[in-house]
């Protein structure tokens, strides 16, 4: 053993042979480090990115069978990951996002409008975001949030660290429009889904590092249809092989007795397609065409998604998800689904869902059982191994876990609900009573022709009889007539913006459109007008408060004020602010009763001192030399230190 040792003492002493061990041991000390990061990089949790469509449908991807378009990113995600046969959102926007950010039923969390306050989840409710962010996630959303805009409703209270987009139901214009930033107003950057995902590529290179949640909303193909020209000039005269599919009235039949007939008695008219008769087609082509080249635009924004995730080394444990919040928003081709946007039938609520987790799920992967929005947050906390978020509420979802791992390819059997204006429908894996109480196979009859009641009754009547019951235990906790005003004054979140669409106008104020979501007050043209919100103060103190106004040169000099209880400030209006209405130059199709939209600018009223508790937050005018007062697109008010 001596002789050993001198030896390799002389041969160490050797120039060479110096130079030869320090590079061994520099290359296994290299080795080591990169197994030290290789098993970081294994027990690290997976990052995840959720991505929500808007009013999009299942039918409006080619990984669905539309050849009208093309959408090779999003279907790379079943091609690479796992697609759901048959999941489940609401008919309607805000519902179904709160049902994924809860995993609960919309109406369990106070959600029972789009728009004037409807759209809030409750405070007392938990997300998914918050789960993430108690694990040790960085969270982010950027895009449409629809559930609630004053703080703490917003979502950078409700778990998202990061928030950049607008939290309306709909926006005005889509080319650079006002937007906000964690509560403070911006202006936006180019197409509004380029711009949101923009947002998702910096947060992605940003946080690479360590666990991320993010969340983009995004808020095409909703109506306006605006797209750039890159998108649309595909389309701008293309012929559609696939159309919206004509229908008959369908097979009468027989209800689903007394269970099915009472579950709908004395609630409102059914939604389009929800009753007996179904929807005729009345396709708009131009419609149809800006939608399908604004899911193209989508589908680039996506592979920019899928493109960042492999350029920073991520994509092996990123959970991508991909899903839309409702059926179509207006006749066009849905697999000869019956329904579409605001209808509980098939077409009204199944959504796509395709997901990829290279490091878990197989390529390939179908998904059969039946599932929905509910489950989402039940599946993605399980995959991630985060705890679900605490509150003392049970969850309606179920985790698909083990069906996107491998290990089962079933899961017991259950229904699942879906409701909209007082209609509720009912899915089991094989059928489908609808909210008139029709019984649908829909494997033999996928596209709702046949009421089968007659020929089930014990189906019918079982389903009739969960309807009943799910109205008694489910939709009994929703009161829409509940009073939730609207909240201010918070430290932590100092700027409160209260739009005209959460505004009531009094005496000869109107809107700038019959939907409230992007509208701004006009025809303000008396004296004994007013306009008021409904508030909470939260914090006793100064406030700054700003009026988003337009106003003539020959309305100059009016004198508006505003009040709360014994607080008001007041100002004369002495610049003029006349833009024209935006939004139409960029249209492809008409809006409907949606709003255009204006530059509205900041007009400071001054300081005032408001006291904690509720009142009618109200705008009047005090002096009227011209012949109106000014428009009102929003009031903002800031809590000062």
């Amino acid at each position: 053993m001596f002789r050993t040792a001198t030896l390799m003492l002389d041969l160490i002493r050797k120039p060479a042979l110096v130079a030869l061990l320090g590079l061994i041991v520099a290359r296994s000390e290299a080795t080591a480090a990169d197994g030290a990061g290789a098993n970081d990089a294994a027990t690290r949790k997976p990052n995840v990115i959720v991505i929500l469509s808007d009013d999009q449908g299942w039918g409006d991807l080619s990984v669905n069978g539309n050849t009208n378009l093309s959408t090779p990113n999003i279907d790379s995600l079943a091609r690479d990951g796992a697609q759901f046969e048959r999941f489940y959102v609401s008919p309607v926007c805000s519902p179904t996002r709160a049902e994924f950010l809860t995993g609960r039923y919309h109406v369990r969390g106070g959600v029972f409008s789009t728009s004037t306050g409807g759209e809030r989840l409750d405070l007392d409710e938990r997300t998914i975001a918050q789960a993430f962010k108690a694990a040790g996630y960085a969270t982010a959303a950027y895009g449409k949030w629809h559930n609630g805009m004053q703080y703490p409703y917003h979502p950078n209270a409700r778990g998202f660290d990061d928030y950049y987009g607008f939290c309306s139901g709909h926006w005005g214009d889509y080319f650079s429009p006002p937007l906000e930033h964690n509560g403070k107003p911006v202006k936006g950057d180019g197409f509004i889904i380029d711009d949101f995902t923009n947002h998702g590529l910096k947060f992605i290179d940003e946080h690479r590092d360590a666990p991320f949640f993010l969340y983009l909303p995004f808020n095409t193909p909703h109506s306006p249809m605006q797209v750039p020209d890159e998108y649309y000039d595909r389309y701008r005269d293309k012929e559609l092989a696939l159309r919206a599919e004509v229908r008959a009235a369908p097979n009468a039949g027989k209800g689903a007795g007394g269970g099915g007939q009472g579950a709908a008695k004395g609630k409102k008219k059914p939604a389009a397609g929800g009753g007996a008769e179904g929807p005729k087609a009345n396709e708009d082509l131009n419609f149809t065409r800006a939608a399908l080249a604004m899911c193209e635009n989508i589908d680039w924004n996506v592979g920019r998604l899928l493109k960042k995730l492999d350029e920073t080394g991520l994509a092996e444990n990123t959970i991508v998800l991909y899903f839309c919040d409702n059926g179509p928003n207006a006749p066009r081709w849905n697999g000869g689904m019956k329904g579409r946007k605001g209808s509980t039938d098939e077409g009204g609520v199944r959504s796509p869902l395709l997901l990829r987790w290279p490091k878990t799920v197989k390529p390939g992967t179908v998904v059969k059982p039946i599932s929905g929005a509910i489950d989402l947050l039940p599946t993605l906390t399980e995959l991630c191994g985060v705890a679900p978020p605490t509150g003392g509420k049970p969850l309606d979802g179920v985790s698909l876990a083990p069906v996107l791992r491998g290990d089962t390819p079933e899961m017991p059997a259950r229904k699942y609900f879906s409701h909209w204006s007082g209609n509720v429908s009912v899915r089991t894996q094989q059928y489908r009573l609808d909210a008139a109480g029709q019984l649908f196979d829909m494997i033999a009859d996928p596209g709702q022709h046949k009421n089968v009641a007659g020929e089930h009754p014990e189906v019918a009547s079982e389903l009739a009889q969960a309807v009943d019951q799910w109205r008694r235990e489910v939709l009994s906790e929703l009161n829409p007539q509940e009073e939730r005003p609207y909240t201010v004054g918070y430290k932590e979140f100092p700027i409160t913006t209260l739009p005209a669409r959460d505004g009531v106008p009094h005496g000869q104020v109107q809107r700038s459109a019959k939907a409230p979501n992007c509208s701004y007050f006009t025809n303000w043209t008396s004296t004994d007008d007013t306009i008021t919100w409904d508030v909470d103060v939260a914090t006793a103190g100064r406030y700054e408060a700003v009026v988003y106004y337009t106003c003539a040169e020959r309305d100059l000099g009016c004198v508006v004020q505003l009040e709360l209880g014994e607080g008001r400030v007041s100002t004369k209006v002495t610049q003029a602010n006349d833009p024209p209405a935006l939004g139409k130059e960029h249209d492809r199709a008409d809006r409907g009763s949606e709003s255009f939209v204006k530059d509205f600018q900041p007009l400071t009223l001054g300081e005032v001192t408001l006291a904690q508790g509720r009142g009618p937050l109200t705008l009047r005018a005090l002096e009227k030399p011209g012949m109106s007062v000014i428009e009102v697109r929003a009031v903002q008010l800031t809590l000062l230190p």
